[in-house]
């Protein structure tokens, strides 16, 4: 496991206010075995799809979403988070320092916030993602077209993002 995102887990986990927002929201012991196999190289896909699954749960109760946006707030948590983000891309510099310009920005970090409180949205990213793990390149642009035009969080945090030069960055070839 990526050592930056075990330090910024060990540090959201000795925060109380985190620690007492999601004990009773979540299997702990669920999360252990999943991260476990997942440490695994060869993994199947179901256990990303649990993954997923466990993660969808988790933003759609407001507890533990709350808490996740709160702890990405904080610099001691954010910094190794996006350490831990942009270490596999170190053969991309300009998107690694995209992502990293766009982490520390407090109006991008507002328009996820804005973005996750949608159930509506919410859902239709789950369903982009789901599309994308089926290799359903039309149903994902149909998806993403849907949040671009009828959801204006969504907007304003891709120009957010725009701004950092994360959409340039994502598009660039190797």
């Amino acid at each position: 496991m990526n050592r930056n995102l075990v330090k910024a887990l060990q540090v959201a986990w000795e925060l109380p206010e985190f620690r007492s927002g999601v004990r009773h929201v979540v299997d702990l012991d669920e999360v252990a075995v999943l991260l476990a196999t997942l440490s695994v190289p060869d993994h199947d896909h179901e256990v990303e799809r649990s993954l997923l699954s466990l993660l969808r749960s988790a933003l759609d109760t407001v507890e533990i979403r709350e808490a996740v946006l709160l702890l990405l707030e904080r610099d001691e948590v954010r910094g190794p988070l996006v350490a831990a983000a942009v270490e596999p891309l170190a053969d991309r510099p300009g998107q690694a320092a995209a992502i990293a310009s766009a982490a520390e920005d407090p109006v991008v970090r507002r328009e996820v916030r804005a973005v996750l409180a949608s159930a509506k949205v919410r859902e239709l990213i789950w369903q982009a993602i789901e599309n994308q793990l089926s290799d359903d390149r039309f149903g994902l642009i149909r998806r993403a077209a849907v949040l671009f035009v009828r959801h204006p969080s969504v907007r304003r945090l891709a120009w957010a993002l725009r701004r950092h030069g994360v959409l340039r960055e994502l598009r660039r070839k190797q």
